[in-house]
């Protein structure tokens, strides 16, 4: 039987101040956290068996997945008490994985197309490690996979002189070899087991190691930029619908979602865009690419390219883009008008614009 490993430990520091108060992992795009397009990605590639690791978030965690059955899956809670490495967190699901193969998902990746192929070609090939892998730009940035054929020979963590520009994704398959891989390492320079030297003791011990390279988009959503670069992609998706109100002075262009209970008074909403349950949108312009959460109010302001998150007041505001904004944050005019403001503010914040 195959399961799955979430992993949703880590502080989320390069999200600061938004993951003060929230797991990076629950961070929303599009309206949904993050973690719940993975969870649908294990549930697709039929995976019913979930563990996830988890951290001092791990109370946000349990509370906003449950018991799973909302995916219809079971999830087992495996505490890790510090951040010590991703093979570290692999070593604690021992007990959870016991003999079965297993897929490692980082909590906060976002991955087109999912790992329903990736899974499927391990079940089929049966190695002992397979490895999801993608084409990137600047691979000194991440860890580096070098093939040799159809195998991975060598792996290299954010080389000077990349060899190779196929960057690990963040996804692992793996048998239960690779705990005997784990125990056979040595935390690194920074005090962690790391998850590329787990798996390159694997490649020396001849061991069955096999890359699977993705076609489609995957983001690291640990930064604000690949945040709003996810939220504009999975926006570019999505279908229109309108379970709330929108009044004769409205414009409505292009693919827009909107919510049960939200009203659009008065406004032009230029899609992709998603507006939330409650949410109140007045004498206002919502440009592409914006989601807006439950429960936020709009007035007289522009919005454009920017994930606004659940009770968020914005008053006569002449232009925010490329913003995040956390929970409660109420955002007012005061003198002065800059053309522009770029946001990245934590809940419950109070600004007034000068």
């Amino acid at each position: 039987m195959m399961k799955a490993v979430i992993l949703s430990g880590g502080k989320g520091t390069r999200l600061r101040p938004i993951t003060h108060t929230n797991a990076k992992q629950l961070v929303p795009v599009a309206n949904k956290p993050i973690l719940f397009y993975g969870i649908e990605e294990i549930v697709r590639a039929g995976i019913r068996d979930v563990g996830i690791v988890i951290g001092d978030t791990g109370n946000e965690i349990k509370k906003a997945v449950g018991d799973g059955k909302k995916w219809g899956i079971k999830v087992t809670y495996i505490q890790q008490e510090s951040p010590l490495g991703l093979a570290h967190a692999v070593k604690i699901c021992k007990e959870f994985t016991k003999r079965d193969s297993f897929v490692v998902f980082l909590g906060d990746n976002l991955i087109r197309g999912g790992i329903k192929d990736l899974v499927d070609d391990f079940r089929k090939k049966k190695p002992n490690a397979q490895v999801l892998l993608a084409h990137v730009p600047h691979p000194e940035q991440f860890g580096v996979v070098e093939l040799k054929g159809n195998e991975v020979c060598r792996l290299v963590e954010k080389p000077a002189k990349p060899k190779s520009d196929l960057a690990l994704v963040g996804v692992y398959m793996f048998d239960d070899n690779v705990y005997k891989a784990i125990s056979n390492i040595k935390p690194s320079a920074r005090g962690e087991l790391e998850i590329t030297d787990a798996i390159q003791w694997l490649v020396d011990n001849k061991y069955k190691v096999t890359p699977y390279i993705i076609k489609g988009w995957w983001k690291d959503t640990g930064k604000i930029e690949d945040m709003l670069e996810a939220n504009r992609i999975i926006l570019d998706d999505i279908k229109s619908a309108n379970k709330g109100k929108v009044d004769g002075k409205s414009e409505i262009k292009g693919k827009v979602i909107i919510e049960s209970g939200a009203r659009v008074i008065d406004s032009v909403i230029r899609g992709p865009v998603i507006i939330g349950e409650n949410a109140v949108i007045k004498h206002s312009y919502i440009g592409p690419f914006t989601s807006i959460a439950s429960g936020v109010v709009i007035e007289s302001s522009e919005v454009e390219h920017s994930i606004i998150l659940a009770g968020c007041r914005i008053i006569e505001i002449k232009r925010i883009e490329d913003s995040l904004m956390g929970q409660n944050v109420h955002i007012l005019k005061s003198k002065s008008k800059p053309t522009a403001y770029r946001i990245m503010v934590g809940d419950s914040s109070r600004i007034e614009v000068l």
